[in-house]
């Protein structure tokens, strides 16, 4: 764990456009939408951030904070998105660290409850958060599960 550092995309702009690429390369949405919220946050447009895990200069693992992650729910807001750790730096915490900092974060700037998307099961509730209800995707034939973290 020594060897990770985490960061607030604030704290280190520069990485801006590695990041979006990162990002964009895991969940398959274009770069371009990732640089628009993430601008969006450098300019202090949005209380929202980004959040990474680095091990040295490489982003390992990250996850953001925007309005609605893509489902039907649209007063369920805002959603911590993108969860992702590389497959090699799984089951070291890094998840669970990355989470607690966008809670902590988001409850310094008074901004409670928290809301996610996904399909695991047992893995967030780990971390505080609470499974609410399902909610049906953009363009997804299956519900998806949304938890919260109040």
């Amino acid at each position: 764990m020594k060897n990770y550092k985490y960061i607030t995309l604030m704290e280190q702009p520069e990485l801006k456009e590695a990041a979006a690429s990162w990002f964009s390369s895991k969940w398959g949405i274009p770069k371009e939408a990732y640089l628009e919220c993430m601008e969006a946050y450098l300019n202090k447009d949005t209380e929202y951030g980004w959040f990474l895990c680095l091990y040295g200069d490489k982003i390992v693992a990250g996850m953001g904070v925007i309005e609605n992650d893509f489902h039907d729910r649209k007063d369920l807001t805002p959603n911590v998105c993108a969860v992702y750790t590389e497959e090699e730096h799984r089951g070291k915490g890094i998840a669970g660290k990355l989470l607690d900092m966008v809670v902590n974060e988001m409850k310094n700037k008074e901004i409670t409850p928290l809301y996610l998307v996904t399909d695991h099961t047992g893995f967030y509730e780990r971390y505080g958060w609470k499974f609410l209800c399902m909610v049906q995707g953009d363009d997804e034939p299956e519900m998806t599960r949304m938890y919260v973290h109040y």
